[in-house]
């Protein structure tokens, strides 16, 4: 039985380029990066050509890319940070961020006495530039922590904005930009950004290798405190093989971007139409179906009947894909996203699913699972 692997926003195919030049450093970058001798100064320099590549790939400085583990750490560190070292008292987020930076923000307010507001939403998923600027008047020190891109309903949130009316007050604006580095282009320099947060395997990369974006003079410190690499802000020794990966599976990404985007773009709205045809009473989620709106990798549906099962079957049929965010698999309530932008009602009468695209995928692939979806509803 083929399978079809539709769930890119939970994870990518690495890149054979990327698999080589892993396996080329594995072979050749045998020193720890710490050592002062040849060896770990070779593994340093890899790093350190790594950091480049990705800072002018983003348009950042090298020195404000901090190399993780993943995007989950990025936020960690960013918002423990913030608190700890910025002078932050209160926090304003979305009830739709990832649940790294929800938990995170829960924990800030019960162990740190932290304020958190949370932004209204509305049932496509978006909120109030107005209700923000509302909340930031009092210039109290703020951290607001909004993504660029929902990463289950794919809604793409105007960080310009976001982040000037941040500014105007005086609070530092932090965005996961885990759904868009490698699939966007990113100018830093130009965007009114303090922080943001990026994962590898998202773009094509390994796992286990992410980098947060931390503006120069910001002044964080780290939360893994030891050997004081990554210039003093994420202590341990690096993981050089899967640094070297990420660039150039990033590299790899923009190299290719345009026409993937067209690619994808295309299979998207194809996609769109099939369910159209195929299951009329279909309702698409949030702005997904909107691709002037949202992730042109993403489309979240929500069918016309209930089957809780319906990711498990579809699994059976060599079909991968989720009915929420990685986050939550082996979950079949809903998502907290969906419990956030649906009612009672509407969440027992359908059942959702997030399909997420690459250039690895195909119209016959799409034509599969539209058949695969007609048998279980009949």
């Amino acid at each position: 039985m083929k399978k079809i692997y539709l769930d890119h926003a939970a994870t990518t195919f690495i890149y054979d380029e990327v698999i080589q030049a892993m396996t080329d450093a594995m072979k050749e970058q045998i020193g720890n990066p710490s050592s002062v001798h040849s060896f770990g100064q070779e593994a340093k320099a890899s790093i350190e050509n790594a950091r480049k590549s990705i800072a002018k790939l983003i348009n950042a400085h090298s020195s404000e890319i901090i190399f993780t583990s993943c995007g989950t750490e990025s936020n960690n560190l960013i918002i423990r940070s913030s608190i700890d070292n910025l002078g932050i008292k209160r926090i304003v987020t979305s009830a739709l961020e990832h649940k790294c930076v929800l938990e995170t923000t829960l924990d800030m307010m019960m162990n740190k006495s932290i304020e958190v507001q949370i932004l209204k939403n509305n049932e496509k998923g978006e909120f109030s530039l107005e209700e923000l600027e509302t909340l930031l008047k009092d210039e109290k020190p703020t951290l607001v922590s909004i993504m660029h891109a929902n990463n289950e309903l794919g809604n793409i949130n105007d960080i310009i904005s976001i982040g000037n009316i941040c500014h105007k007050y005086n609070a530092y604006y932090h965005t996961d930009t885990v759904q868009t580095i490698g699939h966007y282009p990113i100018n830093l320099n130009e965007l009114p950004i303090d922080f943001a947060s990026s994962s590898a395997h998202k773009f094509h990369g390994p796992k286990g290798a992410g980098f947060a974006y931390i503006k120069k003079q910001t002044k964080l410190k780290a939360k893994i405190t030891g050997g004081g690499q990554e210039r003093n802000l994420r202590s341990g020794t690096e993981n050089v093989y899967g640094i070297i990966g990420m660039a150039k599976a990033l590299e790899l990404s923009y190299q290719n971007l345009e026409q993937d985007q067209n690619y994808i773009s295309d299979l998207k709205q194809y996609t769109i139409n099939q369910f159209k045809k195929h299951f009329p009473e279909v309702i698409f989620n949030g702005n997904s179906a909107d691709l002037n709106k949202s992730l042109y990798t993403l489309l979240n549906v929500f069918l016309p009947f209930k089957n809780d099962m319906i990711g498990f079957q579809l699994d059976l049929k060599g079909i991968a894909l989720s009915q929420g965010s990685a986050c939550s698999s082996g979950a079949t309530k809903p998502s907290i996203v969906l419990q956030k932008t649906k009612t009672n009602e509407e969440l027992n009468q359908h059942s959702a699913l997030r399909i997420s695209f690459s250039h690895l995928n195909t119209k016959e692939e799409i034509d599969y699972l539209i058949t695969s979806l007609l048998e279980i509803a009949n």
